[in-house]
Parts: structure tokens; C-alpha cells; sequence
């Protein structure tokens, strides 16, 4: 009898430490939410959890098993859990941040106390942290050439999910918790439904179309050319190798833009990893800068600023759009993360710790290495990062990526009405033309020509020019 304790892998289906792991004997599924790792996540992504968990029960109930779900401190749980089944092994998946390694090492002296024995296995990436090095055997800080190591490594295929006879002949009366019982709020946005078939079927349609057009329509968020499997591969809802696998069948048979569109898409899944691969080697850079500068940098402490641009109320409607979107959707195009991401650290000049907490309390695919990544990259931080002095534009941005102001008007009702024109030019327009245009949409909180260059002498003195 051996134990499996689900994390991060809400799934049956190509699941390499439920089927593969070398502990012997039927397999306990089992759930513990624990109250350290409860703290740091929010209410949209609770929610997604346990629709998932639901699923996944129901899974588990039509082989003949259960999902069983506990609420406490692993350290505990696992082993009175595996003293109770007579298991003589509990398996993983393994987790690459700070908090959650901490956790397993915990996890794995509890369970060596009790002499339980315990396995850990990389599932989540196709190749885990520290496959891929430079020749000096480092791990790589620059994307382009892990990227094209990441492309040329072969990788594990998809496994297939466990039979009945896998699986121990186990039921549980415990009740999936709601959000209340476990001490959240009702997200205010809507959450989208969270199942291996939901992801499937996202992952379908995607390879089906939008992958072919990936490369060159990305950028435009009205178009939503994208996968939307974001927090399916943070839950581990559907498996990576799954993906890969969809994604190379894809490419069979096309050439030319099509091919470079589905590669372009695969380069994403490799940036996925380059950004875990800095989060496990450094996990510091939670809370701490990648990058050192010779001075601090001055980041300035604007509450009003800063509320302006939690609510969407920032004068600039790309910006405003996406940071409206994040509240309705949980979620925000990437290509509108960025820019919201730029203008927090470089027209705001704050603290890019800030939009990394919101993003984590409000983004229902928030994802520690990502999320950690692409906030240090805008703010000029991290490894691999946008130069300091290359500074977004965020009205150009609008103008080259929503030319018809398609996305900013579906979230911005307040400009509906307006000419894209007027839009894309706001930061220039007169009060008047502003006033009857959209009379409820406010002013430019900031001139960002002003704030692009008090941006790049912050990052010169930081640098230690001035």
C-alpha cells in the first residue's frame, strides 16, 4: 500500500508520480490542505482548486477509488494516514519554490521518523531544474540559450492514468470544503471551470487554429489568440508532456509561418521552465531583486497612485483595461501584463513587489516562477530583464496592439462611445475634447514623458551614474 499525496497534480491522466513512482502496492489518493500554503494563495485560485479537487474525486470515484481530503499540517497528516493504511510509502510531485521545498523536507523527516519511505518525482516540467546548464554547468540567467537546449532535449512522453486494480478500494464521506470553510470570500471575478476535460478541450481548440496564428496575433488581446491553459498547468489539471505531446502533433504536415507559430507557442512552454529553473536556484528572488544595483533603488510609496492603478483608474485605458479585466476575469492577456507591469515601475516608479502581490491575490493562474519573472523583467530586476531605459509607452502600446480599441472598450464601458482615435490620444487631448468624449473616465494620473525620464535617472543613481 503506498499513498500519493496530490499537490499540485489535480489529475489522473499523465500523472508520472502516481504511475510511475517505484513504491509498490495500491495506490491512496490523497488531498491535505495546509493552513502555511493556504496563507499565500487568494480566492480566485482557491476557487479554481477546488472545482479541480471536485473533479478530480470524481475521477478517482469512477475507478473504484476516492479522493481522500484532509485539513491540517502534512507533517502530521501523512504519517497518521499512512499508519492507518498500513502504507509503507508516500509519493509526490516534486515542488521547485522556497516555501514548498521547505514543506517536503519537513514531509520526508516526519515520514523517516515513522519509517515510511517516500518518493519525489519531477512532473510538472518537462525538464526539471538543473537538466539544462551552460557547458560551465551553470544554470543558465539568459532565456535565448536555455530556450534552444530546451528545444533540442527529448522529453518524457505522457503517461497513461492508473486502472482499478492501481488503486486502493478506498471511500471517503469528507466533503470538498467550500471557499468560507476554508476562510475566503467569494472572488469577485468568475472563475472558469477547472477539470482534465476542461483542459483538454481548451487544448483542442487551441491546436486546432489559434496555435497557427499564435506567433503573429499573440500581441492583440481583443483577438485572445491564446491557449488559456495558464491555470491548468499551475494545477496541474492537465499534464505537461500532454501538452508538448498536443502541440508536436500539431506541427506534423505544415511548414513555413504555420511551423514557426506552433514553436513560437512551444518557446512560451520553455520560458515556463527557464523561470522555475531561476526560482529554484534562487529562491530569494520572492521578495528580493535578481539583479544587484550599487545604490537602492528610490521607489517611490504613492497609496493613491497605486489604488489608481489596483481599480483601473489610471487615465490610461490599455492600462486600465487590463488591471479591470484582472478583477473581472482573475486573469489578464499577457501582452497587457507587461504593459501594466511597466507603467506600475516605470510611470508610478513603484516597487514592482507591489503588482507581484496583487497579480498573486487576484490572478487565478498565478504562478510563483512566472509571476516572479515577468514582474522583475518589466521592472529591469530580474535575470534576462528589460533594459532600464527601454521604458513601454503605454498609449503606443494600446495603439499598436488594440488599434480599434476593441479590448480597451469591452472592459472600459466608460469609453464605449469615444472615437479610437481620442482613445489612443487621451494623454494628449484637451479637458474638453476628455469631457465630451467620456465625461465619467478620468484624467492621465501622470505625464509619462515626465515620468520616463525621472525613471531612468531613478535607475542611473540606483546604477550609481549620478
Amino acid at each position: 500500500m503506498r499513498i500519493h499525496w496530490h499537490r499540485r497534480d489535480l489529475r489522473v491522466a499523465d500523472n508520472r508520480p502516481l504511475v510511475e513512482a517505484d513504491a509498490d502496492g495500491p495506490i491512496v489518493p490523497v488531498f491535505v490542505f495546509d493552513r502555511d500554503v493556504l496563507e499565500q494563495a487568494g480566492p480566485p485560485r482557491v476557487a479554481f482548486m477546488l472545482d479541480a479537487l471536485g473533479s478530480l474525486r470524481e475521477a478517482y470515484r469512477s475507478l473504484g477509488s476516492d479522493l481522500l481530503i484532509r485539513e491540517g499540517d502534512p507533517r502530521e497528516v501523512l504519517p497518521d494516514l499512512a499508519e492507518r493504511f498500513d502504507a509503507d510509502a508516500v509519493t509526490w510531485a516534486r515542488d521547485y519554490s522556497g516555501l514548498a521545498r521547505e514543506r517536503d523536507t519537513d514531509v520526508r523527516q516526519a515520514l523517516d521518523a515513522v519509517g515510511v519511505a517516500r518518493e519525489a518525482v519531477h512532473d510538472a516540467v518537462c525538464h526539471e531544474p538543473g537538466a539544462i546548464r551552460t557547458n560551465d554547468g551553470d544554470p543558465y540567467s539568459v532565456f535565448t540559450y536555455f530556450g534552444r537546449k530546451w528545444h533540442d532535449r527529448e522529453k518524457h512522453l505522457a503517461v497513461d492514468p492508473p486502472d482499478r486494480e492501481q488503486l486502493a478500494d478506498v471511500s471517503d464521506d469528507e466533503p470538498v470544503p467550500t471557499l468560507d470553510e476554508l476562510g475566503f470570500e467569494e472572488p469577485e471575478a468568475a472563475i472558469p471551470p477547472a477539470s482534465t476535460a476542461e483542459a483538454r478541450e481548451r487544448l483542442e481548440e487551441f491546436c486546432e487554429d489559434d496555435i497557427y496564428r499564435y506567433e503573429e496575433r499573440r500581441d492583440y488581446p481583443a483577438e485572445a489568440c491564446t491557449s488559456r491553459l495558464s491555470a491548468h498547468l499551475k494545477f496541474g489539471t492537465i499534464g505537461i508532456r500532454e501538452v508538448y505531446e498536443a502541440t508536436e502533433a500539431a506541427k506534423r504536415g505544415v511548414d513555413g509561418d504555420r511551423l514557426e507559430s506552433v514553436e513560437e507557442f512551444q518557446d512560451q512552454l520553455a520560458w515556463r521552465e527557464f523561470y522555475t529553473q531561476v526560482l529554484y536556484f534562487n529562491p530569494e528572488v520572492v521578495t528580493e531583486n535578481y539583479k544587484e544595483y550599487e545604490q537602492e533603488i528610490d521607489w517611490r510609496e504613492d497609496e493613491d497612485a497605486i489604488q489608481a492603478w489596483k481599480a483601473g483608474r489610471t487615465g490610461y485605458p490599455i492600462v486600465d483595461a487590463g488591471m479591470r479585466q484582472l478583477r473581472e476575469e482573475a486573469y489578464m492577456h499577457n501582452r497587457v501584463r507587461m504593459i501594466v507591469a511597466s507603467f506600475l515601475t516605470k510611470d508610478l516608479l513603484v516597487d514592482w513587489r507591489v503588482g507581484y502581490e496583487w497579480f498573486r491575490e487576484k490572478l487565478v493562474d498565478h504562478d510563483t516562477a512566472n509571476d516572479n519573472g515577468g514582474w522583475q523583467w518589466a521592472a529591469s530586476t530580474g535575470t534576462d530583464a528589460q533594459p532600464y531605459f527601454r521604458i513601454f509607452n503605454p498609449m503606443t502600446q494600446g495603439e499598436r496592439y488594440d488599434p480599434d480599441a476593441e479590448y480597451i472598450k469591452r472592459y472600459v464601458p466608460e469609453l464605449r462611445e469615444a472615437d479610437p482615435e481620442i482613445i489612443h490620444s487621451w494623454h494628449e487631448a484637451s479637458l474638453t475634447q476628455r469631457r465630451n468624449a467620456a465625461p465619467e473616465y478620468p484624467d492621465p494620473i501622470v505625464d509619462h514623458s515626465e515620468r520616463r525620464e525621472a525613471a531612468i535617472e531613478m535607475f542611473e543613481t540606483a546604477r550609481g551614474e549620478s
